[in-house]
């Protein structure tokens, strides 16, 4: 039997319906958690983990929620997401753009970041968060109070992160809220969030004891949790309602 996650957070002004695109585990999953818990119904986007996916949805609060395949490197899979989410809601009122992949390649290493691996990095983690703006912008304007959340990175920042590809195309994450917030304006609010070090599985081969080794060096001394980041995604959208265009970090002090 699945438990159902109990969170106390504050319920948005009016039920929302949410996606977040790599919500089958780590931050996506707890992201959705905070969305449900909310009172939003949710879209958890998977790529190929539908189990996981579904499970997620399971142990949602509320009623409502859908796992639904995403694939953010296909453009025939998000238009087809955008029709359901059409078909199933008629509208969005908050996207997390929080799908993403990487290789880690050791940044001296320039021969072995392969035009191959650069390319794919790009158009996962660039590209995709674009063309699910792009494709959904039209429900998200039929939303109320309507927010984009692009899950970015403080490697963007620090040019320190599992590969070069990676950290320049979250810089371009970065660069692209700010012009979508100029864009989307004055109905959708745009923003990212920077984390660093998240305690996932994100990065292959991480420990959380490379993690602990790192976060004992920063200002506030510890690991960032999924959840950290969530509540940050949840503040951008509920209470940050005169903010747009900006760069959250959520990092522990790491950019400092």
């Amino acid at each position: 039997m699945i438990d159902v996650i109990r969170i106390d957070v504050p319920a948005l002004s009016t039920p929302a319906v949410a996606l977040v695109t790599g919500g089958s585990s780590g931050i996506g999953k707890a992201t959705a958690a905070r969305l449900a818990a909310s009172g939003s119904a949710v879209v958890v986007g998977y790529n190929s983990r539908k189990e996981l996916a579904e499970d997620v949805v399971s142990g949602l609060q509320g009623t409502g929620h859908l796992a639904l395949r995403i694939a953010i490197d296909e453009p025939s899979s998000i238009a087809e997401a955008a029709a359901r989410v059409e078909k199933e809601y008629g509208r969005l009122d908050v996207l997390v753009n929080c799908g993403g992949a990487t290789t880690p390649v050791p940044a001296n290493d320039l021969d072995a970041l392969t035009d191959e691996i650069f390319d794919r990095t790009v158009t996962i983690n660039l590209r995709g968060p674009f063309a699910m703006v792009r494709a959904f912008r039209p429900l998200l304007e039929r939303g109320s109070g309507a927010a984009i959340v692009n899950i970015s990175s403080i490697a963007a920042r620090t040019g320190l992160g599992s590969s070069l590809a990676y950290l320049s195309a979250k810089a371009g994450v970065d660069a692209l809220t700010i012009a979508l917030a100029k864009v989307l304006a004055p109905t959708i609010r745009v923003f990212s969030i920077s984390p660093a070090g998240v305690d996932t599985d994100f990065v292959a081969g991480r420990t959380r004891e490379q993690l602990q080794r790192v976060a004992e060096k920063l200002p506030l001394a510890r690991i960032t949790t999924p959840d950290d980041v969530a509540r940050a995604v949840m503040a951008c959208i509920v209470n940050l309602t005169s903010s747009t265009g900006i760069v959250v970090p959520v990092d522990e002090g790491r950019h400092l």
